[in-house]
């Protein structure tokens, strides 16, 4: 996992972003000049390719690609796209800086912390930063949840702890005990410490209904505001909610170690977990000296 590619990353275009996946789709067309090829070098089909296709033309009322012979090529507008890809990518490989890729919640306290490090940090899912972790794109894998490291037996670093907090448009101090949860909509954000909490009401046999799904909690935040009736737990470092599940939802927030050849990457980890810890706190987390 120590050695270094180009980074896979996204790209905001007219408010919308768009994954690597669409890059490499680009990419490929424009090297093999038929989809069905190109399909089959990213190891998927021809229908889901087109789909991927299609749907960005459609977001940006730009074609991308256009048929040519027995096969197809990008546009002018195809190419555009692809090098602003390229141009990005290749000043994020070039880069100096410690790159990291990580969960929305330990993103987020990295960009609000000051440090003497220049870092370079690309907000995902833990699973979407797990997959630039293995094609060892970045440095630094940042977790929110440390289920990941626990699966691939990864060697992770603590440097805060975290817990979950119940949050609803309503009053939630209403909730008092286990049994006020009982078939309540929720609403699950993949990726995240929640199943710390849907462990505990399966514990508790507490019936309970999963409504919605989202990708970050900050978007489940805003659904709830808008909604009524539904709940979700959230981290209370960034939401202020009910601390029923408090001590059952207790997690840490966690660092894994990509490239061991750089140095300043240790330093970095480093200095979180001892001169950073009091900013860590005043970012509503909980320190590592005082996990109580």
């Amino acid at each position: 996992m120590n050695s270094k590619t180009i980074p896979l990353v996204s790209l905001k275009i007219d408010d919308k972003v768009y994954s690597y996946k669409i890059y490499e789709s680009l990419k490929q067309l424009k090297k093999n000049k038929s989809q069905r090829k190109a399909a089959e070098k990213l190891g998927i089909s021809h229908a889901v390719f087109n789909r991927r296709i299609k749907k960005v033309e459609k977001d940006l009322n730009l074609k991308l690609t256009e048929k040519k012979g027995q096969g197809s090529i990008l546009t002018q507008e195809g190419e555009q796209i692809l090098d602003i890809f390229e141009k990005y990518q290749k000043k994020i490989n070039e880069s100096e800086n410690i790159t990291i890729g990580g969960g929305y919640i330990i993103s987020e306290l990295l960009e609000s912390i000051k440090t003497p490090f220049n870092i370079d940090i690309y907000s995902s899912s833990n699973k979407n930063a797990y997959k630039l972790a293995k094609k060892g794109s970045i440095d630094i894998l940042a977790l929110d949840d440390p289920l990941i490291a626990f699966e691939k037996d990864l060697n992770f670093t603590p440097i805060a702890f975290d817990h979950l907090v119940l949050i609803t448009n309503k009053n939630v101090e209403k909730i008092k005990s286990m049994n006020d949860l009982e078939n309540l909509d929720f609403i699950e954000v993949n990726g995240s410490a929640q199943r710390l909490a849907w462990n505990t009401l399966q514990h508790y046999d507490i019936n309970y209904n999963i409504a919605y799904k989202v990708n970050s909690q900050f978007s489940a935040f805003k659904q709830i505001q808008n909604s009524n009736n539904i709940y979700s737990f959230l981290n209370a470092s960034y939401f202020k909610g009910n601390n029923i599940l408090k001590y059952d939802t207790r997690h840490v927030i966690s660092l894994v170690q990509i490239n061991e050849d750089k140095k300043e990457v240790n330093d970095f980890i480093n200095y979180l977990t001892s001169n950073a810890q009091n900013e860590i706190k005043q970012q509503g987390f909980i320190p590592l000296q005082n996990p109580i």
